[in-house]
């Protein structure tokens, strides 16, 4: 049995990092690990508190999205620097509602974009399908203005959990947001109080990997220090093992996934756990059968063409994998190849790669290995900690 204790949430790190700075009581954020998203956050915020205006996100989509409505709240001029593929991914229409209410901000794609203004209390309009960050960056901003606010919904919202996530944080920092059946209303004034400790919790999205590794190693694997009652959207992974017939079980070490008789293909819904899709894919590769994964399509615009990158890597592993509009088609039940593939420079697909290695007959060569970088630094040295890496050669 391999034993992994998962590093802290990436995405409820940013949530408690923003509210603590946010509040005059100083706030104990406690969490193991950290990644680039992670600093990046932490070195705006500090940026923030000194009174500099240039703002480093990296490849921070979270970062960006989150602090440039606070940014125009907050009445202060940003500069924010970006990296990578983050200049190219949509802002809008968060970019059209920030300069409707107040704000001006420079073309969109420009390094650096720019931020000036006075964000105006009102009525927000935003597709819940594009992205959850930009609901979120709302709601940490709006309740900072003179005056009510709605964020209005246009569409069915995707990716709600991380929305959800939000909400519970600014309620322990003393922010109250109320739902509606159009989607959120926001009282003005209020003022962020924090506790004296915020304890983060363990990160689901990157226990995927591992948890679905216990799925297709022998003897399976146990993860530790995940909140089985947490809002993390990706928390479904349970589900979706035990419907496609891995045997989980939650015990005083964790929670342990183990092969079970076999998975099985199915049809997944992606459209609330997209980062999961990567490894999802694996699954798909040992099931018997086909697995379709579907609402996907929002993963073209992540670190990268996701759905292609996923399609290209598993391909050139030995899979059969079709790429869909808005989703995969992956037959299963055989064991891949290995080959020389290349990260696109995208944490996931290098994370999803190396847990495909499990069930290569040879050799997974990894590119630009260092993108795990964005979110898990540590990620291959867990890997080789429990056993997992003899598969895998990063270049």
């Amino acid at each position: 049995m391999k034993n992994i204790r998962i590093i802290s949430s990436k995405s409820d790190a940013h949530r408690a990092l923003i509210c603590a700075a946010l509040s005059k009581e100083p706030c104990r954020v406690i969490y193991s690990g950290t990644s680039r998203d992670i600093e990046a956050t932490e070195a705006c915020l500090g940026a923030l508190r000194e009174g500099r205006k240039e703002m480093y996100c990296g490849e921070s989509g979270s970062t960006l999205r989150f602090l440039l409505p606070l940014m125009g709240a907050l009445g202060h001029q940003a500069e924010f620097h970006m990296e990578g593929r983050l200049p190219q991914r949509p802002l809008s229409p968060l970019y059209e509602e920030l300069e409707a209410h107040g704000c001006t901000l420079s073309p969109q794609g420009q390094v650096p974009l720019t931020i000036e203004g006075q964000l105006q209390p009102g009525t927000y309009r935003l597709p819940g399908n594009v992205s959850s960050q930009y609901i979120s960056g709302l709601l940490f901003a709006l309740p900072l203005l003179d005056g009510d606010s709605e964020i209005l919904l246009t569409s069915t919202l995707e990716s709600t959990p991380y929305v959800d996530m939000t909400i519970k944080t600014l309620s322990h920092f003393g922010i109250r947001i109320e739902k509606t059946s159009g989607g959120y209303a926001v009282r003005g004034n209020q003022t962020y109080a924090a506790p004296k400790e915020y304890m983060v919790e363990g990160d689901w999205s990157n226990a995927c990997f591992f948890l679905a590794a216990g799925a297709i190693t022998e003897g399976g694997v146990t993860v530790s220090g995940l909140n089985p009652d947490s809002l993390q959207g990706d928390k479904a992974i349970l589900d979706i093992l035990q419907e496609m017939g891995a045997t989980v079980s939650t015990g005083p070490a964790g929670i342990t996934v183990q092969p079970g008789e076999g998975l099985c293909g199915i049809t997944i819904d992606a459209s609330q756990i997209p980062d999961m899709v990567p490894i999802l894919s694996v699954l798909g590769l040992v099931a018997s059968g086909t697995t379709e994964i579907r609402n996907a399509g929002r993963l073209r615009i992540k670190e990268s063409d996701r759905l292609s990158a996923i399609t290209m890597t598993l391909t050139a592993l030995g899979g059969q994998v079709e790429e869909l509009p808005d989703g995969l088609r992956i037959k299963g039940g055989r064991r891949l190849t290995g080959a020389t593939i290349d990260s696109h420079n995208d944490h996931r697909i290098a994370m999803m790669a190396a847990i495909a290695s499990l069930i290569c007959d040879g050799k997974v060569t990894i590119g630009h290995a260092e993108a795990v970088e964005k979110s898990y630094p540590d990620f291959f040295d867990i890997l080789r900690e429990a056993g997992l890496d003899e598969n895998i050669e990063r270049k």
